[in-house]
């Protein structure tokens, strides 16, 4: 028997023997050998690691604590584009992964001599997101110093503490992807408190967004499929837009949001296992109207570190919920915090299952075949989550810093709650 590496003195017994030298030789080998399995970016998921570059193409190295999980690991860091292995069919058959509050992101710098207030739900710029597959975006557009501006805010105001950048940065963003990959489209759901006459529609012609734009007068209003990702592409459509004000549709020509999509309950509400209840602005998710379908897939106080574990098995456990709620239909987007974050797979393999039920009845998308018969499956494991990764670009954030952002942001998060709170005293 080895002896056991907290037994001090029986190791030390059966190294005074040349028995015990073997032993402990072999032992030490065998970990050395174990730490050497890969390295140079030959590491695959789950691997162990200690390095980002011991991982392959499309992964970092990160751990995750909250499920008890300290040993870094391998991670996905990247999406499956679905078009690459199926293509062709209605927009409204694919899934694509979305990020809640894109723009409330951990590093971005305050007003100049303004210590910022407020939550935040992702990591990385907007252009690495949709580097790594993001293809939805929500935004929280406000009126803020004669501008529209970026802003993680209550009450319907945008504030110096809450504000993060006048939006036609991030949309510039957006403007310079769509132009270098001309095959993709781009979703942005607007929480809207702009009330600028025009704001919007001027926002985003001058953001040079306009030639992408999906008209709302193509927009099936009755449960429809959409075109195809083909005639999409063709037609340069390459831009849908939703707007939370229901007027903008017939006064800027921008969609309402709920009356293309049902949409689940947001934050708390929606991330209770076995149930999936809809928006209250959203029609019932079994409704037959509308085309589209948005998961939300978050709690309403995000916290870096806990994320890896809600993107963990759980996550699909609530997309099979909402799947079934919704009458046996797919999401088309599933919103998240802090995307990258997970225990392996993550949002990205639950994706990939996803796409494999609906695009060719598969396990993972990965098993698809372009042309083949639905049903007819590569044998692709639905663990082997090592599949060609996107081309876009690659991880340039700050996920394998193990949570460090909770922390330095707790204050900020209590002097938040102080704030709203003494503003509710107020208006009482």
């Amino acid at each position: 028997m080895f002896p056991s590496f907290s037994d001090q003195r029986s190791l030390c017994r059966a190294s005074a023997t040349p028995n015990g030298y073997f032993l402990l030789l072999l032992i030490i080998s065998v970990l050395i050998i174990n730490s050497a399995a890969c390295s140079n970016r030959n590491c695959q998921v789950l691997d162990p690691c200690s390095l980002a570059t011991d991982c392959g193409p499309g992964l970092y190295c990160g751990n995750c604590p909250a499920m008890g999980k300290n040993q870094p690991i391998c991670t996905r860091g990247q999406a499956t584009i679905p078009t690459t292995i199926i293509n062709g069919l209605p927009f409204n058959k694919y899934s694509w992964l979305m990020t809640h509050n894109a723009f409330s992101i951990v590093d971005a710098p305050p007003l100049p001599g303004v210590q910022r207030i407020t939550f935040y739900n992702q990591e990385d710029t907007v252009t690495n997101q949709l580097r790594n597959g993001v293809r939805g975006l929500m935004l929280d557009m406000y009126d803020f110093e004669n501008d529209i501006w970026l802003c993680h805010s209550f009450r319907g105001q945008c504030y110096n503490f809450t504000a993060f950048q006048p939006a036609i940065n991030t949309l510039k963003e957006v403007e310079t992807f769509l132009s270098e990959n001309p095959s993709e489209i781009v979703t942005i759901v607007i929480e809207d408190y702009v009330h600028t006459p025009k704001g919007l529609t001027n926002l985003f012609t001058n953001a040079g967004l306009v030639k992408y734009w999906f008209p709302v007068s193509k927009m099936p209003r009755k449960g429809e499929d959409w075109p195809t990702m083909t005639d999409m592409v063709q037609e340069n459509h390459r831009l849908l837009v939703f707007t939370s004000i229901a007027s903008k549709e017939a006064d800027e020509g921008i969609a309402y949001q709920w009356r293309y999509m049902v949409e689940n309950e947001s934050g708390d509400g929606g991330v209770v296992q076995g149930s999936c209840p809809n928006r209250k602005e959203s029609q019932p998710l079994n409704s037959k109207s509308a085309s589209l379908f948005l998961q939300n897939s978050f709690p309403s106080f995000p916290v870096e570190s806990d994320s890896c574990k809600e993107h963990s098995a759980t996550l699909g456990e609530l997309v099979g919920t909402c799947y079934k709620a919704a009458g046996n239909v797919m999401p088309n987007f599933l919103a998240v915090n802090f995307y990258m974050r997970s225990d392996g797979g993550g949002v990205f393999d639950v994706l990939d299952r996803m796409n494999g039920q609906t695009l060719c009845g598969c396990s993972t998308v990965s098993a698809c075949q372009a042309g083949a018969p639905f049903g007819t499956c590569k044998n692709v494991a639905v663990s082997n989550t090592t599949q060609t990764p996107n081309t876009f670009g690659s991880f340039s954030g700050s996920v394998q810093l193990s949570g460090s952002a909770s922390t330095i942001h707790f204050m900020n998060l209590l002097y938040f709650f102080l704030l709203f709170f003494s503003f509710l005293v107020f208006q009482l």
